[in-house]
């Protein structure tokens, strides 16, 4: 009896060692920039080189804010009351450590290395250290603190699965980066063969302004909210600037007389530009639109004219969250193809099986007459 009890206690032993085993195994990763990285287990405290990414995190995490070490300080400047939001749901947030206020410039690798991380995750392109911050990556790699680069924001119809399974191996959270993988390709998939299956598309000349408070409006070019245009079947008028951002001259886009016109913004109510996002109601939002579209540099557009002038939350440029984006500009491209497509629907599953702190308000809209 002895015997049998010490056989089953061993057994017993060597199960739990063989499962403690398993979760102690090294994770190695490919980032978006093509770099190997190892760490020996799943992360438990991260700097994140833009704050705006805990959004990201919540898709993954249920409590993203318990895992993130030091952060920089962008979104609490663009998240306006979905920032707020956060606040509420997660207290620690306000504890958090700064390692910068919302610029590359701002960032300090002293204090990141003082925090005492076990993993940096940073845009390829972004707000916040990427790719190209190489005294940062240098001297971070030589205080033995792994970076991982994402990127939702340069290219992102290449990067976003990659990016968001990266996260999954790195955070321990594969199976739900799985899920989220599987819905978006889903979604995704559905626009990209119904537009292969058209035989003779016409492109709808498309014109985005982001607008943010009182500056001059920048429009997307090759690249970022232009590849949201171009994948939807648009022709995006921007593709003559020569970065992925810039300012149009209004008589180049007079004489060009786009089909469709689509602001993006983050203001909240009592702000300048398009009134957008977390806790904003209709009235808000279609009140915000109606002045940016009588505006006189843009009212003798024929989008203006023909009543096709939308408005979208600007942060969906830089998130996983870019597929609702995506289906609204599908929709809005070509309603004779997407026209039953419900963005504000997406989020909506999105909120239910995913985020961490939903998205409540107006995120998308199409200006009433």
């Amino acid at each position: 009896m002895n015997r049998h009890i010490k056989t089953k206690w061993i057994a017993v032993f060597l199960g739990v060692f063989g499962v403690m085993q398993l979760y102690a195994q090294p994770i190695t990763v490919t980032d978006v920039v093509g770099r190997e990285v190892t760490i020996p287990a799943p992360a438990k405290r991260i700097i994140l080189g833009e704050g705006r990414q805990l959004i990201t995190l919540g898709l993954l995490v249920p409590d993203p804010v318990a895992i993130i070490a030091g952060w920089t300080g962008d979104f609490a400047k663009s998240g306006g009351l979905l920032y707020n939001e956060y606040r509420k749901r997660f207290p620690a947030m306000d504890k958090i450590p700064l390692i910068g206020t919302s610029g590359k410039e701002t960032v300090s690798t002293e204090q990141i290395i003082a925090l005492k991380p076990d993993l940096a995750i940073f845009g390829a392109g972004s707000h916040g250290p990427d790719a190209k911050s190489t005294d940062i990556i240098r001297q971070l790699e030589a205080a033995g603190i792994p970076i991982v680069f994402i990127d939702f924001r340069l290219h992102p119809f290449t990067n976003t699965v990659p990016s968001i399974e990266v996260l999954g191996k790195v955070l321990g959270q594969e199976q739900k980066a799985a899920e989220f993988v599987a819905f978006y390709n889903r979604r995704m998939n559905h626009i990209q063969g119904t537009l292969a299956r058209q035989n003779d598309l016409k492109k709808p000349k498309v014109y985005m302004e982001m607008i943010r408070g009182g500056a001059p409006p920048g429009s997307p070019g090759k690249g970022n909210l232009g590849e949201f245009i171009e994948f939807v079947g648009g022709n995006n008028i921007g593709t003559i600037l020569p970065g992925e951002v810039g300012t149009l001259n209004m008589e180049y886009v007079i004489s060009e007389q786009p089909d469709v016109y689509i602001a993006t913004g983050i203001a909240t109510p009592g702000e300048p530009g398009l009134v957008i996002g977390q806790d904003v109601y209709t009235p808000q939002t279609q009140q915000s639109l109606a002045q940016l579209a009588a505006r006189p540099v843009v009212s003798p557009l024929n989008a203006i004219k023909q009543s096709k002038v939308y408005g979208m939350w600007h942060l969906f440029y830089d998130s996983p969250l870019n597929i609702a984006a995506v289906e609204a500009l599908a929709k809005w491209t070509h309603p004779e193809l997407f026209g039953k497509l419900q963005p504000h629907g997406v989020l909506k599953e999105i909120n239910e099986r995913f985020l961490a702190v939903p998205l409540k308000g107006v995120y998308f809209a199409e200006l009433k007459q």
